[in-house]
């Protein structure tokens, strides 16, 4: 059976429409009415350290709209020896999750300092995450679990968000990770 040049452009606007509507970004999941992420933080036994000022001329985060933007950040007050270097040479996937972890952890002081309340988050809408990390180093999004699991547990499916996670041949002093972040805040 041939189809006719209408049907064909027929069929491809339908599929397109259907795409587009597939593509519609869909709201969380509605959390329950106790959504509190700094009581959670707390029930981790996390507290969010003091900020600590930027290394060269940037700010940590700045707010447009309901949109916050959390600069590269890596896992603040942790620059002694041990705890620097490259994934994959001086340091393990292990070492890297926990970075990751540590490094989500400083985002969220970032965020809460320019926010206020966190739960004024919507939503953790992007991740970038940067591993440095040797050439032939390839468990990138393992070591960006550290950020991604700790925002999961924090906000629910609040936390759920799109991400990168990519390798760097080198990061600020030394660092195992570089973290950014998109946040939808509360209209």
């Amino acid at each position: 059976m041939t189809m006719t040049l209408h049907a064909r452009f027929s069929l491809l606007a339908l599929l397109l429409a259907l795409a587009q509507v597939a593509c519609v970004a869909q709201p969380p999941v509605a959390d329950t009415p106790a959504y509190d992420p700094e009581a959670r933080l707390a029930e981790l036994g996390i507290e969010l350290p003091a900020r600590s000022p930027p290394v060269a001329n940037y700010v940590p985060a700045v707010r447009s709209g309901n949109w916050v933007f959390l600069s590269g950040m890596g896992p603040c007050a942790e620059m002694q020896p041990d705890k620097l270097g490259k994934l994959g040479a001086e340091r393990s996937v292990e070492d890297g999750y926990r970075a990751a972890r540590r490094t989500a952890v400083c985002l969220l002081a970032a965020l809460k300092a320019e926010v206020g309340d966190l739960k004024n988050v919507h939503r953790i809408v992007r991740v970038f995450g940067m591993v440095n990390a040797t050439p032939e180093f390839s468990q990138h999004p393992q070591v960006i679990n550290g950020a991604s699991d700790l925002l999961v547990a924090v906000f629910g499916e609040r936390g759920r968000h799109a991400r990168a996670a990519v390798g760097m041949a080198s990061l600020p002093f030394n660092i195992p990770v570089e973290i950014e972040m998109l946040v939808e805040l509360e209209p």
